[in-house]
């Protein structure tokens, strides 16, 4: 099956991402289906666009937009899936919804889209642990170069977990500035990611 204007995907393993194992234990993170922060990113393209060019193609593992795989509770409090849902674990989805694809086991950000891991921060005097607006280019859409110390504007930035780095996806536009090193900085991963 092939859609005309949408990829159709299926998940890279279960819709949500809420359990971890623990030496021979599995243990729940999160039984609550309205959270964004455990639903499943990755998935695996069945077959692209006719109408729209692309450089994916079916077999490319991707990363999502969050409410794709999301289940939600309505106003009756019926649990619904995301209008992404088509039938059986396959779900339709626009070419903006998706911000990066692996080729050759590395990633690429698709064009308009950079993810960027965020520095710890070295001001003694602040209890946040992370410098606010400012990390280092991990992946790209070719706008910077991987290593690039960068700012980027306020609420621009939105959190993904990618092969466990916690990373920031930040639309290219919207990074402001490239710094030049110090020397000193380092990333920040919490241990949870």
């Amino acid at each position: 099956m092939q859609a005309l204007y949408d990829y159709v995907i299926q998940p890279l393993g279960q819709r949500y991402n809420n359990e971890k194992t623990i030496g021979d234990k599995s243990l729940i993170l999160n039984s609550e289906i309205h959270n964004h922060e455990f639903v499943n990113r990755k998935a695996v393209i069945i077959s692209t666009p006719k109408n729209i060019k692309t450089e994916l193609k079916a077999g490319d593992i991707v990363i999502v937009h969050h409410n794709v795989f999301r289940r939600w509770y309505n106003v009756k409090g019926i649990e619904k899936n995301s209008r992404s849902y088509f039938k059986e674990n396959r779900y339709f989805v626009k070419h903006d919804q998706i911000f990066a694809y692996q080729l050759a086991r590395k990633w690429r950000a698709l064009k308009g889209y950079c993810f960027v891991k965020p520095i710890k921060n070295r001001d003694k005097f602040s209890i946040e642990k992370e410098q606010p607006l400012v990390g280092i280019v991990k992946y790209t859409d070719g706008s910077f170069q991987v290593g690039d110390l960068v700012g980027f504007r306020p609420n621009s930035e939105y959190e993904f977990v990618i092969d466990g780095q916690r990373l920031y996806r930040v639309m290219s536009k919207f990074i402001t500035i490239k710094y030049e090193y110090q020397g000193d900085e380092e990333e920040y991963n919490p241990s949870w990611a």
